[in-house]
């Protein structure tokens, strides 16, 4: 079967110029089909500080009012993407930077909560498999910002984690794909304050374990159960750790890899 791999590069990644920079060389590097996702770092929150725009955090996930969902959208779907495109083009990688409205890559629809509203914040429906093909059959690759729209015209704030995860799992239907979420720490750690305490492999049963235990907790759990969510639905490995050492991510000699298990 026939690899994918895709790559989700969080906001530490993209605000750090010099780290993006070396991070974009690896990424080119990557012989086959690739997809980047990526998020929006500090660069929308600064631009809001500087319109005077309050902006309202629920359990990190960003309160999208009508205001707040231009800013995301110039700053997520136009700069960021678009310098991340022209940086992969300077390395020889053929890039396509899109957002999940164009060529209805992502329909989504509004994020519906019993208490709280999210405003413009999107839920991912459905993924169009056949486009995502057709472009990696063409031998681009895909570097797509968490912009997502419901149909009717509505863009919406759709978090880059689930994208990422979402994708994965359409994909897998057709190709042996493998997930890697890139972020601060060298993957999941046992102590938290200790990068060399790694967990170099997770399965079900012993993730269970770890979260009983309180070692894996907070921000990571979403993470691993998304990731296992993935695994679930068909992904081949799910990789967590440092972009910096991509190479080593991607042979498995670095980071946390998560399988099913036997």
């Amino acid at each position: 079967m026939e690899k994918v791999i895709i790559l989700k590069a969080g906001g530490n990644i993209i605000d750090d110029e010099q780290q993006l920079t070396a991070f974009l060389q690896a990424f080119a590097a990557i012989a086959g089909k690739k997809i980047l996702i990526h998020g929006g770092g500090k660069l929308a929150t600064r631009m809001a500080a500087q319109l005077a725009l309050p902006q309202q955090m629920v359990d990190g996930r960003r309160i999208t009012d009508a205001e707040t969902l231009k800013i995301v959208t110039m700053v997520y779907a136009g700069y960021i993407n678009k310098n991340i495109v022209a940086q992969l083009q300077a390395f020889q990688c053929n890039a396509i930077g899109l957002t999940g409205a164009d060529g209805n890559i992502i329909q989504a629809h509004k994020r519906i909560h019993p208490t709280i509203d999210y405003g413009f914040v999107g839920d991912v429906e459905g993924i169009n498999t056949t486009l995502l093909q057709q472009l990696l059959n063409n031998n681009c690759s895909i570097v797509l910002a968490p912009i997502t729209h419901n149909g009717y015209g509505q863009l919406l704030n759709t978090n880059a984690d689930t994208i990422a995860q979402e994708i994965a799992a359409a994909l897998a239907q057709n190709y042996g794909v493998s997930l890697i979420y890139l972020f601060e720490k060298a993957g999941v750690l046992i102590d938290v304050h200790n990068d060399a305490s790694v967990i170099p492999s997770i399965t079900p049963q012993q993730f269970a374990q770890l979260k009983a235990q309180g070692i894996i907790a907070d921000g990571m759990l979403p993470k691993l159960e998304n990731a296992f969510t993935a695994l679930q639905k068909g992904v081949q490995r799910v990789i967590i750790g440092k972009a910096n050492v991509l190479p080593e991510l991607l042979s498995g000699t670095s980071g946390t890899t998560l399988t099913m298990g036997t």
